[in-house]
């Protein structure tokens, strides 16, 4: 009898069924949701310079080296922190028309910038002024993703015949979202849907096929 006891202590079989987990995988997530979950929350205090990875590990309840295992440094840490709490509003929608599908996107983009993210991002871009990483970190980590999405987009408008074969889809791009964030950055008008469907007719109404 003693001998089944000890058995049943050492392998975790206490007679009520197999109860075991595998080892790690459920806590390891939560534990990376904490960290993201706290790095957010600590850059929008202090902002990305006060901003230290023992920081970020005390508030998560985590060691340092927890922290280290998924991300190299506090920039990559930001940059997958933001696109976590981010991305799933940020796709973009295939409606059937290009400046239909764009404008919803760019909707979401202001709502974002408007709300208490909006403080992250404003975070995020000044911190990568003098810090190559998190400014290359934004850019592989949240920004590129979605461009990818978006050339897709813009490429279904031209198989529809929406848009130009031959339009410059990085520039076209660049003049859809630049003054978004220039209102963003900048702050001398407001951040509006209809401020949003307007910059899509005006660029998007340029980039369709010249008339024969």
């Amino acid at each position: 009898m003693l001998m089944r006891q000890k058995a049943a202590i050492k392998t975790g079989d206490h007679g009520k069924g197999d109860r075991t987990r595998a080892p790690g995988r459920p806590r390891s997530e939560a534990a990376r949701i904490s960290i993201l979950r706290s790095a957010l929350s600590l850059l929008g205090k202090n902002g990305f310079a006060d901003l230290t990875i023992e920081e970020v590990a005390a508030d998560a309840n985590v060691g340092k080296a927890t922290v280290y295992r998924w991300w190299p440094h506090k920039a990559a840490l930001i940059a997958d922190a933001f696109a976590s709490s981010a991305t799933r509003r940020l796709h973009f929608p295939d409606t059937g028309s290009v400046r239909s599908d764009m404008s919803q996107q760019m909707r979401q983009l202001i709502k974002i910038f408007r709300g208490r993210r909006g403080r992250i991002v404003s975070a995020i871009l000044a911190g990568g002024q003098s810090d190559k990483e998190l400014i290359s970190a934004f850019r592989n980590r949240f920004l590129w993703p979605r461009r990818r999405e978006a050339y897709a987009t813009l490429q279904r408008g031209i198989r529809r015949g929406e848009l130009r074969k031959d339009i410059d889809k990085d520039l076209l791009l660049d003049s859809l979202y630049g003054p978004i964030y220039m209102r963003f950055l900048i702050r001398h008008d407001k951040l509006t849907p209809e401020f949003v469907d307007h910059l899509c007719s005006l660029v998007l109404g340029g980039a369709r096929p010249r008339p024969k």
